[in-house]
């Protein structure tokens, strides 16, 4: 399996996950032109994706879905309350009949090659969800947005070869920022984003020799940046005894598109 993020962050995201048969988009949260742009960049045409698969309605995760949608009919897989939200927003447009394909949290699914297994999450949307995927015995694990993690979360996660995780905010600069006090509250609450200490806390239950690479994403543009995100993780894992390098841990850029990852 492949995967690689053409964008992270929390202005819009997007992320392939690719196979030997199947080409696949997570979010869509930047314009059209950008993905097209981005999908030249490691050779694949926006024609070769057979589905987009949308966490929840928020826009920097659906930015992109109409125009996507209207150019080149790919299957789109949300639950049903998040394709509901999506169709009230009015800046998406209309997205053409039998595109939306339901699929509900803990049911598995395959596009192809590739099964899928989207699971639960506590952010605050409509039945948002992340995703696992699994093909040719290998498993990789997307998951931004969670607000907090548990043991479900950690299940679901276990033994992946390749893990994309929210590292949204230091604490610091969060709580010291020009943030209202709500949107501070939001942000670090249980249904808000994961800070980069508590990144490196679920990547510490997760890590096994299975495990190959890691890439933090989701970063805030006013409350992280990639220096400091990769340091903390760095620093927090290496004070539980795992050391990581930049060969096996990464950041997701925000505006450009990052390295393709292969195990």
């Amino acid at each position: 399996m492949k995967l690689c993020s053409i964008a992270s962050g929390s202005s819009g995201n997007c992320i392939y996950v690719g196979s030997n048969q199947t080409n696949l988009l997570v979010d869509v949260g930047i314009s059209a032109k950008r993905i097209e742009n981005g999908l030249k960049e490691i050779d694949i045409l926006p024609d070769a994706l057979q589905g987009i698969l949308i966490t929840h309605e928020h826009s920097d995760h659906i930015a992109g879905l109409g125009v996507m949608a209207r150019r080149y009919h790919i299957p789109i897989y949300a639950t049903y309350e998040t394709a509901q939200a999506i169709t009230k927003i009015k800046s998406i447009g209309q997205i053409p009949e039998g595109l939306f394909h339901y699929i509900k949290p803990d049911e598995v699914f395959k596009i192809n090659d590739i099964t899928v297994d989207p699971f639960s999450t506590s952010h605050d949307a409509s039945n948002p969800v992340c995703y696992t995927m699994h093909a040719d015995g290998h498993k990789v694990g997307i998951a931004t947005d969670l607000g907090k993690f548990d043991d479900y979360i950690i299940s679901k996660l276990d033994q992946s070869d390749v893990l994309l995780l929210e590292a949204n905010h230091d604490i610091n600069m969060l709580m010291v920022g020009k943030y209202p006090y709500y949107l501070k509250q939001r942000i670090h609450g249980d249904r808000g984003h994961l800070s980069n200490d508590t990144c490196a806390d679920l990547i510490s239950r997760l890590i096994t020799n299975k495990l190959k690479h890691i890439i933090l994403a989701h970063l805030s543009k006013e409350n992280n940046y990639e220096e400091l995100a990769y340091e903390t993780v760095c620093c927090e894992l290496a004070n539980r005894g795992y050391n990581f390098t930049e060969a096996n841990l990464s950041v997701a850029h925000r505006e450009k598109i990052s390295e393709m990852v292969m195990v």
